[in-house]
């Protein structure tokens, strides 16, 4: 922070690691940023505000939506640009929540988010055995048969936080 404002960022960044560091910048222990106002790619917009059960939700919807609201403003056509890209662009805007959505630790939400995606189409029991027995995952009140797209953000969470007990 510069004095006592948080910075607010606007950016078109380069597609080929706009998506990585919007991961840096929320996974941050303290946010520098009041606002980020960003251009992606539209697909990478619309997961990072995809809601459960949507082809689109994954890791980065999580970590967006536990500490953030993320909303897209609107879209950017391909012929604004010279040479025009071959996909659609969308500007993205997110701010900070004063508290996250539900209590966990950041790294745990990371590691948990990273095994559970990672093998997107297994059920959790196989994607987080490395970390959670079936019988935690059935403690945090989750179904370990359920595969990771299904779970809202507060079930990572709480997954979260049975990661951090054991």
């Amino acid at each position: 922070m510069f004095g006592r404002e948080r910075v607010r960022i606007a950016a078109n960044l380069p597609y080929n690691i706009g998506t990585a560091l919007l991961v840096k910048w929320l996974t941050a222990p303290d946010f520098f940023w009041g606002s980020l106002t960003l251009m992606f790619q539209r697909e990478v917009a619309e997961r990072v505000v995809a809601p459960p059960g949507s082809k689109a939700y994954g890791r980065l919807s999580v970590l967006a939506g536990w500490r953030t609201r993320a909303k897209i403003l609107f879209d950017v056509s391909p012929r604004a640009f010279t040479p025009p890209p071959k996909v659609t662009s969308s500007v993205l805007r997110v701010e900070p929540l004063p508290l996250p959505v539900a209590a966990a630790d950041l790294h745990d939400l990371e590691c948990v988010t990273e095994a559970a995606f990672g093998q997107r189409r297994k059920m959790l029991r196989q994607s987080l055995k490395a970390m959670l027995s079936e019988d935690a995952i059935r403690a945090a009140g989750i179904d370990p048969t359920r595969r990771a797209e299904t779970l809202s953000i507060e079930e990572f969470a709480a997954l979260a936080r049975a990661r951090g007990a054991r």
